[in-house]
């Protein structure tokens, strides 16, 4: 396959996708394919792999990936975490008899002192289940993870999709956080892109799915661009596609916003409704994602009184999704960045016409301004105000810029040529992997003594000073008695592993 195909993804049939099925170990520390871009990816992407006949094994945690059946060679397995921010009682305590092991404590412990553990955790204990099951996978392929366990000797090459870099989600965050308390949070929580950045400069294959992620990924986390390859992913073109049968409701105005975060600029696009509505009073926005009480687009809605003409839904299914696609005489992404955007390719391959920013990586899905959408400036609710009252007052253009919108998702943004492309860069990996010489086991005991610590020793304390269990309930004295040093501590002695280990 050229070069061209891998990066773009080949549209030449499984016929060019080498000489045998591949055993695929496909992880990703989040799942949940209706609200968030990493389950929309694993979803689609495993499947289109399995039909080409690779076996593909997703390894998840909570909110575990729903995957498409019918289909022999995807499976499911589930690598629990404690959940901790499951609904309705997002960061809970677990109870004592929840513990399993020091993982579990480490978990805890970074969401009790304001972190997000999920990416360390997660990659911890893939690790271990991997280099259990080690001669099962030919390729293992990280989803945006980036966690230390990760590095090193996993049974198999690896294999790395980073979407873009999650820095970009914390600037974004700090820029618009109030007060020191609250920038103070924001840091807290995105410490863990710390880690990020120390995985991603030692990963031998990074995908990403834009030109402009590549870039961010290069300025942000310091990974040479010779090592970071780009294939595009797309749209269920199948499922999301034109149906005349479908009513249009005049004014309708649908967007998809997987959080209330500045990054989704979902703000600017109430305050555009707003002025909107003052030449087109029947528009009216829907909102595919949960409304935060009390959040900036639910504070925006009051503060312009759009109660009556906003709506959200959430936990809807495929068909009701791409039907309320259908439905709405336009379509808008109104993110600051966006990596990909694939609510903007499912938008213009359903035919509806679009509103986007300019903003990441949307110009290079979205298509010309004009052409194949409406662009505008990210973050000016002015411009996004004229171009979704531009639409709405001009059939003719709808018409056109939708069936624009389409033809360009079916040429360039296509599953299966993203299940082609990524297969290319496994049997990369994996000539690579053959050609290198063999690393040293992180576990090797002759290595266990320029380690450092070993942390599966570990236990904690919690805020009030009472010992956690998190060992096994055969631990010996010894081991019962050390205890864990504070979450950043912990993660920095495993830079230390990691780092000391890679020089043995």
């Amino acid at each position: 396959m050229t070069a061209e195909a891998m990066e773009a993804g080949s549209g030449e049939g499984a016929a060019a996708d080498g000489d045998r099925p591949l055993r695929i170990a496909l992880l990703t520390y989040k799942g949940n394919p209706f609200c968030g871009g990493q389950g929309v990816y694993v979803r689609h992407l495993s499947r289109e792999l399995a039909r080409l006949g690779h076996r593909v094994e997703v390894i998840g945690s909570q909110p575990y990936p729903v995957l498409d059946e019918g289909l022999p060679e995807l499976s499911l397995t589930e690598l629990a975490s404690l959940d901790l921010y499951r609904q309705p009682d997002p960061f809970r305590t677990p109870k004592r008899e929840e513990y399993r092991d020091w993982i579990d404590a480490l978990e805890v412990g970074t969401m009790w002192t304001g972190g997000f553990p999920e990416p360390l955790t997660f990659s911890l204990r893939a690790r271990r289940h991997l280099r259990a099951r080690r001669g099962d996978f030919d390729v293992v392929h990280d989803n945006q993870t980036l966690g230390y366990g990760l590095l090193g000797d996993v049974g198999a090459p690896l294999v790395t999709t980073i979407h873009h870099p999650i820095t970009v989600d914390r600037q974004l965050e700090l820029d618009a956080a109030e007060g020191w308390q609250r920038r103070a949070s924001v840091r807290r929580w995105y410490a863990f892109t710390r880690m990020q950045k120390r995985v991603a400069r030692r990963l031998p294959s990074v995908l990403t799915v834009s030109g402009t992620s590549r870039q961010e990924i290069v300025d942000h986390l310091g990974v040479a661009q010779d090592r970071i390859h780009v294939v595009h992913i797309g749209a269920d073109t199948d499922l999301f596609s034109p149906d005349p049968a479908v009513r249009q409701v005049p004014g309708r105005i649908v967007t998809t916003s997987s959080a209330d975060v500045p990054l989704k600029g979902l703000v600017f696009l109430v305050e555009a409704l707003a002025k909107v509505r003052t030449e087109h009073p029947g528009a009216h926005l829907v909102v595919v994602g949960k409304r935060a009480e009390d959040g900036p687009v639910a504070q925006a809605i009051e503060r312009y009184g759009l109660e009556g003409a906003v709506e959200f839904v959430k936990g809807i299914s495929d068909a009701e999704l791409v039907d309320l696609v259908r439905s709405a005489e336009v379509a808008c992404v109104p993110s600051l960045y966006e990596g990909f955007s694939l609510p903007a390719a499912e938008a213009m391959a359903t035919g509806t016409p679009l509103v986007a920013t300019t903003g990441g990586a949307i110009p290079e899905v979205a298509g010309p301004d004009g052409e194949t959408c409406l662009a505008v400036p990210p973050g000016d609710s002015g411009a996004l105000a004229a171009a979704l009252s531009r639409l709405l007052g001009d059939p003719e253009l709808r018409v056109r810029l939708g069936v624009a919108g389409r033809e360009r998702v079916l040429q360039r943004f296509t599953w299966a040529r993203a299940a082609e492309g990524t297969v290319a860069h496994y049997r990369q990996a994996m000539a690579g992997s053959a050609g290198a010489a063999p690393r040293r086991s992180a576990g090797d005991d002759s290595c266990r003594s320029a380690a450092g610590p070993d942390l599966s020793q570990a236990r904690l304390r919690s805020p009030g000073g009472t010992p956690i269990a998190a060992t096994p309930p055969d631990r010996s004295a010894a081991a019962e008695g050390a205890e864990t040093p504070a979450p950043d501590a912990a993660e920095e002695l495993v830079v230390a592993n990691r780092e000391s280990r890679a020089t043995c």
